[in-house]
């Protein structure tokens, strides 16, 4: 169908009959249009291109564009139209969501009434036929966490996601999931703003402000380590030193490097760092996900509507989790207690954060009047 409308809209424009094989046609003015598929995006290698049309980009391969497709645009400074019926919170999300907050990018956004080929009588009656989430998709064009059992059910981007930066009144943590690829670990800060009568209850009021995340494909320790120094390096010598606590993975602290454990290769490559000073709050065991999960959603927005977790908006991979991440279904569909890891790519950024929020904010805190606590 697609290839007979082409031929239709340019047939004025022919310098001779189109290529029923290729798919392509010469233009008068030397150019030529030809249809390709994305499916071996492989075979789409060859000459630059001015422009380029993608229609159902939520069905491609992200590999296309980014491996094959894009670096072909680059030589000729060549321009792309992305098109498509958005299909949960995958590729092209992620583009949508980059062209809203890039200057030379645009991004828009149609529902099917908008385009007035289907009437307003099928559209209620589809409306009628399909669930609220389905129908938004398919006929409003919103992008909607398909995917059953969403984990982080409690993030929502335009209450948790803000711009971060460093403060030096605040406490610096760095929090680390030990995975090889990616190997992910994020910058944290916890503002303190509790007051005396919360302390007294048990309560305590803080905030969590997520600074950068460092997300490094196929890595290892050192090289995780070397680019946290690198990012905080420049705020521990405008003070000369600066104190740390670091959280992570309980499993990191067995030994599986040559008789090292990931915790003490950490240890041993900032033994001679002088800018930081490191207090370690791992634990002796991970906890449940479960109540990990729960601490983070309490974070992002508890049961009065408030949020006390907000995140930079460059830290992409840890927002993909929030949105992407779900609970493992079974064999026969029924949801488990396990995360869904299926993408390698999901679970470890949000892992990491989800040890931080557990060790300083847990879910089951102790309630009632503190003793200790002193007027």
């Amino acid at each position: 169908m697609a290839w007979k409308q082409l031929k239709a809209l340019t047939r004025p424009y022919w310098r001779r009959r189109p290529n029923e094989t290729d798919l392509s046609i010469e233009l008068k003015c030397g150019a030529v249009i030809a249809l390709r598929g994305a499916d071996n995006y492989d075979n789409l290698r060859g000459e630059g291109l001015d422009f380029v049309v993608m229609d159902e980009v939520a069905d491609m391969h992200p590999q296309a564009w980014t491996e094959v497709i894009r670096p072909m645009l680059s030589d000729r400074m060549g321009k792309a139209l992305f098109i498509g019926t958005p299909k949960g919170m995958g590729f092209f999300y992620d583009l949508w969501q980059e062209a809203r907050l890039k200057l030379d990018w645009a991004a828009f956004q149609f529902t099917t009434e908008d385009g007035g080929n289907v009437s307003r009588e099928e559209i209620q009656s589809s409306a009628a036929d399909l669930d609220e989430k389905t129908f938004r998709q398919e006929y409003q064009g919103s992008f909607e966490n398909m995917a059953t059992g969403a984990i982080y059910y409690a993030f929502n981007r335009a209450l948790n996601i803000a711009p971060q930066g460093f403060l030096y009144s605040n406490q610096l943590c760095w929090t680390l999931d030990f995975n090889v690829d990616p190997m992910c670990s994020l910058i944290v800060q916890i503002e303190e703003s509790g007051t005396r009568a919360e302390a007294l209850m048990g309560r305590r009021g803080a905030t969590v402000r997520v600074l950068g995340e460092i997300c490094l494909p196929d890595s290892n320790i050192r090289e995780v380590c070397a680019e946290f120094a690198r990012r905080a390096g420049p705020w521990a010598e405008q003070r000369g030193q600066i104190r740390v606590n670091v959280y992570g993975d309980a499993a990191g602290n067995a030994r599986t490097h040559a008789g090292a454990s990931d915790w003490e290769l950490v240890r041993e490559y900032f033994r001679n760092d002088r800018r930081f000073v490191f207090n370690f709050k791992v634990p002796s065991a991970d906890p449940p996900v479960k109540d990990r999960v729960t601490a983070v959603n309490s974070m992002l927005c508890n049961s009065l509507g408030e949020a006390r977790l907000f995140v930079d908006p460059k830290c992409r991979e840890l927002v993909r989790d929030f949105e992407q991440v779900s609970w493992k279904p079974d064999a026969s569909g029924n949801l488990t207690a396990s995360m869904d890891k299926r993408d390698p790519r999901r679970t470890h950024v949000s892992d990491a954060l989800g040890y931080l929020i557990h060790r300083e904010f847990p879910v089951r805190q102790r309630g009632g009047p503190q003793s200790e606590v002193l007027l």
